[in-house]
């Protein structure tokens, strides 16, 4: 996920080169029975779980595909082929020009559609946060790195990092269907921005507790508040807000 540059340098009048950590952005090209419907940009890792959790996630193939038989050719460009049976529509979706580089796609959120019990102390919490903010070295490296994983509110059981924040909860969303995890019990921890579409994802995979160290915009708490999505933001030390549905921090 990083190479090295040599940079110069500047503090005040002083100037030096010195070796910097830089985060590698490539191009994903996505291929469905040789027919190209997208692209985006992405960290080079974790590719398969990626796809699979945006596909899946976005409902972009109407018919079967398998995981197994997914090619993944990695060069300048990273070019993904999958052969599927069905249809395949972007019909309605929106190119984005935000994280991703990729698409979303508006969808109604059914109220009261995440009905899980689970709930977890602010003691664990915030030591599973601890534990997420650790693994998120490329992040510590760079600067520039988002970071996502699942957890099943006593582990983390899924960990992605990459250059787009969507990409990072798609990576690990990814990951937790290939390993026949179930999403509906868990917690998503994130270190950026809580927007509508990480909540839309959340609501669609039945998530129920989302929280992150920044901080949440006023659609995406519309969005948790209507679907029952606990959302807690601005988890920083020993701190932190919940937005909706508090009664999940017990």
């Amino acid at each position: 996920m990083i190479i090295e540059r040599t940079i110069q340098r500047v503090v005040g009048s002083n100037k030096t080169s010195a070796p910097d950590p830089i985060a590698i952005e490539k191009k994903l090209r996505l291929r469905v029975n040789s027919n190209e419907i997208l692209s985006l940009y992405c960290s080079p890792v974790m590719i398969k779980e990626l796809v699979v959790g945006f596909i899946m996630g976005e409902g972009i193939i109407k018919g079967s595909w398998c995981t197994e038989k997914m090619s993944i050719n990695m060069g300048d460009d990273i070019v993904v082929d999958i052969d599927a049976t069905g249809e395949v529509s972007l019909a309605g979706k929106a190119i984005t020009s935000g994280c991703i580089g990729g698409i979303t796609i508006p969808k109604e959120i059914i109220a009261n559609s995440v009905t899980s019990t689970v709930n977890i102390s602010p003691e664990s919490l915030l030591r599973l946060f601890g534990d997420f903010q650790r693994q998120s070295l490329s992040y510590q490296n760079t600067g520039c790195i988002h970071s996502a994983a699942i957890s099943d509110a006593s582990t983390i059981i899924a960990f992605a990092e990459d250059i787009g924040r969507h990409n990072a909860v798609d990576k690990v969303i990814g990951a937790s269907i290939l390993e026949d995890f179930d999403l509906s019990n868990s917690v998503m921890l994130l270190s950026g921005r809580l927007s509508s579409e990480i909540a839309s994802k959340c609501a669609r995979w039945s998530i129920p507790i989302v929280a992150s160290r920044t901080a949440p915009t006023s659609l995406s708490v519309e969005i948790a508040e209507k679907a029952g999505v606990t959302m807690v933001g601005f988890l920083r030390g020993t701190r932190f807000n919940v937005y909706t549905h508090p009664q999940r921090i017990s």
